[in-house]
């Protein structure tokens, strides 16, 4: 009893206590930290067990992706070691595989999306569904990530670790997938709101109602209304930024000319583009080139040729573009405390255009404006 008691205060992957060291400690108190925004990290919970007979990454037990470190996609200039999948090849079946499986993760993920819901539970339900359908969930141990998807709430730019925090009615939270399925990734995510914040219509209704009524209308209703719609415009406008930049992809496109077209409209919309992360090619490893810059004016080098398949993932704030990380080394925060808003999708340069290998299906939950 004593050495179960002890596990309670003792900082250890075993409890509940604050991330440090992007993962590979715990701490028993909240950091101190000039906070962006008015998020703050919670206690996140113990390691979540996989069984044996799901086949694991070589970062499982060591937090490093030896394989995707030494491999020639990364260790050669550009796009000089991507690699052309053959269409209806062993490894192109497998990446679709994997990017299908991922796809019905994200959705279980969306459905259980709801205020009081907390991301450590969005969590379990990913790495559940992994498991159900025989997948290892990729962030899990990925340079000691600590959890089985990322989970990213109002100014979370990227790569929130799931806690303890409940979600709020008018939060907006990105849920990251990506799987690793009979030895390919697939990668997607997708931003949501939580409660009535979707409730577009009847919210703009309310609000002229209110003014009309009230000649001096509540201050904190207002409020309310504001970041609801912001944060609606900024989601759709992240959506749009992804698909206008996928209508582009073809044989013989620039990777470069993605992060023009995203900025352009993004900036139409009077929102910024986030410049520290990018897309990447994908496949038998996680991440490696070709990088896929969402800004514009950026140094990208190559061309799309048929079987590349990469991720295209813009990150749109309402504020600046400029990025700060929480003391948790993986909490990517806007420096303003505004918020932002990502979605993903993994895709196949084809003969004569692009393929969204993580589509959405006809069973996947509707986004609010669908």
């Amino acid at each position: 009893m004593w050495q179960e008691h002890k596990k309670i205060h003792r900082p250890g992957p075993h409890a509940w206590h604050y991330v440090a060291k992007r993962g590979a400690a715990r701490n028993v108190g909240r950091p101190s930290f000039k906070w962006t925004g008015s998020l703050r990290p919670h206690r996140v919970g113990p390691d979540r067990v996989l069984p044996d007979d799901i086949p694991k990454t070589d970062y499982y037990t060591t937090g490093i992706p030896t394989s995707e470190i030494r491999s020639p996609q990364n260790l050669l200039p550009g796009t000089a070691g991507v690699v052309e999948w053959a269409p209806g090849s062993e490894g192109e079946s497998g990446i679709r595989e994997a990017c299908r499986i991922g796809r019905l993760v994200l959705d279980r993920a969306h459905a259980a999306v709801d205020v009081g819901v907390t991301t450590d539970h969005i969590d379990q339900v990913v790495h559940e569904a992994c498991i159900e359908y025989g997948a290892y969930p990729s962030p899990l141990h990925y340079y000691d990530f600590p959890k089985s998807v990322c989970t990213s709430v109002n100014e979370v730019i990227c790569h929130g670790i799931p806690d303890r925090r409940k979600l709020e009615d008018g939060d907006i939270v990105n849920v990251d997938v990506s799987v690793f399925y009979k030895g390919y990734h697939g990668d997607l995510n997708e931003t949501f709101v939580v409660g009535t914040a979707s409730e577009d219509r009847y919210v703009v209704i309310l609000c002229l109602y209110t003014m009309q009524r009230t000649p001096a209308h509540p201050p904190a209703l207002v409020t309310a209304i504001s970041v609801s719609l912001s944060s609606k415009r900024l989601i759709k406008t992240t959506h749009e930024c992804l698909m206008k930049a996928i209508e582009y992809c073809r044989p013989g496109a620039k990777y470069r000319e993605i992060g023009n077209i995203i900025t352009k409209h993004a900036h139409a919309q009077n929102f910024s583009v986030v410049k520290a992360y990018c897309g990447h090619g994908i496949g038998e490893l996680f991440h490696c080139n070709p990088n896929v810059p969402h800004y514009a004016n950026n140094k990208a080098v190559g061309i799309m040729k048929p079987g590349h398949i990469f991720t295209i993932e813009p990150m749109i704030n309402q504020g600046t573009y400029k990025d700060r990380t929480w003391p948790d080394g993986w909490t990517s925060v806007t420096e303003d405390g505004k918020r932002s808003a990502q979605f993903e999708h993994q895709l196949l340069i084809t003969e004569d255009g692009c393929e969204v290998l993580t589509k959405r299906l006809p069973s996947s939950p509707k986004l609010f404006w669908e």
